[in-house]
């Protein structure tokens, strides 16, 4: 169904493909497997249109494919499900889903023949009854991620590349998507599946690529694959411990929670958080766990209750939180967490100018040499510090994000999701680097939907369901189990 035969591509001093081939039958579900900044995202964008190569040639079903496009590409047969949600936000669902494709009637909408179509594809998905007419912008991420995938079944394309498409789903969801993936597999379309959850991949696909350094550093059936040969493909080097720990001990209580409770979420809150602690939050998406973090932070109003730093309290802004030493890690890191548009050293120093700051000017010599610093102690794989944040790869995205509330001194650390979308290398690092600042003395409270690493990181971890916070427990007093049925049933 497809191949992709020598391809390379080189941006200035950088080569993000040296020499990439593969194939894919029809009727197979691929895993793409590698690091952040390892050529996936590259190689994408060039199957999808987006981009074009400077080597190698591409075939659909024994025709040449070489798309100018992505309107090309999708008239091809290939639809591309990115990572970061590609949606309209001010356009309904039904026109997000039709956008490019729109059933006509002469020169107008032929609203019916789209809705049919909108409505079957939804029902593929589990959702029949989404509302059509709502915006995108008024929808969970989780149900705009569905819109996209949505997208992708209304187009029929006989090549579907899903890029992260769990990031924002609950495990329902998932499941649901999952047998989706089933259905399209079975009815002979061809699947690249990118995924840095590798349970994840043995669940939908049968065969694995793994990019390194913009090269392939090794494929083959993921039956006889184990999760340590992987990931030493993925990082050219054993990787004796996913998930790393450093010995940290909980000290006075820094952050007080009492009766939080926001416009719709959280409920009642009640929490005590302790310097040199890492606090996990759990639960289903849409359980509150955001709504609380951004409660603290200042971000959404605070019907009642109290949020306390260090015994103090101050106003509900984040102007105002961050003079108290909070900072805050944002799930959503394209539309609210990184100003993509402005460089690293921007995005890094926007919360803490005063070490360059002298009458009004800012030295910016000094912040660019201190910017450096923060990249080289994080491992960010950039051009420079001017480097824009948009051109950066997911995982060296979030390490800046991260950078930003290390650099600006904060002693409590709120990171709601800080590991999504990051593979597996990068994972690691940053829950060593979460434990070096537990050791340090910060406090951490640190929201996930992956079970396993809020165990394995985690000192407390706490549960909310429907908006309340219903069990708040050691990490050691968990399984998997207990805490997803917490979650379910509260």
């Amino acid at each position: 169904m497809l191949t992709l035969h020598g391809i390379s591509k080189q941006f200035g001093a950088t080569q993000a493909l040296r020499n990439v081939s593969l194939s894919l039958e029809a009727g197979e579900v691929l895993a793409l497997i590698g690091e952040n900044g390892a050529g996936k995202s590259t190689l994408m964008k060039i199957l999808s249109g987006a981009q074009l190569p400077d080597a190698g040639v591409m075939s659909i079903s024994g025709q040449p494919y070489r798309p100018a496009d992505p309107h090309a590409a999708r008239q091809a047969g290939v639809a591309m499900i990115y990572q970061e949600l590609n949606l309209a936000p001010d356009l309904s669902v039904e026109d997000n889903i039709m956008l490019g494709q729109e059933a006509r009637f002469g020169p107008l909408l032929n609203r019916g023949q789209q809705r049919s179509r909108v409505r079957t594809a939804l029902a593929t998905l589990g959702h029949p009854n989404l509302p059509l007419d709502t915006p995108v912008r008024a929808l969970s991420v989780a149900v705009q991620q569905l819109v996209e995938i949505a997208r992708a079944l209304v187009l029929d394309a006989r090549v579907i590349v899903f890029d992260e498409p769990t990031s924002s789903l609950t495990q329902a969801d998932a499941e649901h998507l999952f047998t989706v993936i089933d259905r399209l597999r079975q009815s002979g379309h061809a699947i690249i599946y990118i995924s840095h959850f590798l349970e994840e991949v043995r669940r939908v696909a049968s065969r694995y690529t793994v990019l390194r350094d913009g090269q392939v550093a090794g494929s083959g059936p993921l039956a006889g694959a184990t999760e340590a040969q992987i990931v030493a493909l993925m990082v050219g080097r054993d990787v004796k411990d996913l998930f790393p720990t450093v010995p940290h001990t909980a000290g006075a209580p820094v952050l007080s929670l009492q009766s939080l409770t926001g416009t719709k979420m959280p409920r009642g809150a009640t929490i005590e958080l302790h310097a040199g602690e890492i606090l996990g939050l759990a639960g289903l998406v849409g359980s509150g766990r955001t709504e609380l973090i951004r409660c603290v932070y200042g971000l959404d109003a605070v019907q009642s209750g109290a949020v306390k730093v260090a015994g103090k309290s101050s106003s509900a802004s984040p102007h105002a939180r961050i003079g108290l030493g909070l900072g805050l890690v944002s799930e959503d890191r394209k539309g609210e967490g990184l100003a993509q548009s402005r460089s690293i050293a921007d995005n890094l120093t926007y919360s803490r100018l005063a070490p360059y700051a002298r009458f009004g000017w800012l030295n910016l010599w000094r912040r660019t040499r201190a910017v450096r610093d923060w990249m080289k102690r994080l491992q960010v794989k950039a051009a420079s510090p001017e480097q824009t944040i948009v051109e950066l790869s997911g995982g060296n995205q979030q390490k800046v994000a991260i950078a930003r509330v290390l650099h600006q001194q904060a002693e409590v650390l709120l990171l709601d999701e800080p590991t999504r979308g990051i593979d597996v290398g990068t994972k690691s690092e940053i829950y060593r680097l979460m434990g070096e600042q537990a050791a340090a003395g910060k406090a951490i409270i640190f929201v996930s939907s992956y079970i396993p690493e809020l165990l394995a990181v985690c000192d407390r971890v706490g549960v909310m369901c429907r908006g309340r916070l219903v069990a708040v427990r050691p990490s050691g007093e968990w399984t998997a189990e207990s805490l997803l049925s917490a979650a379910v049933n509260g």
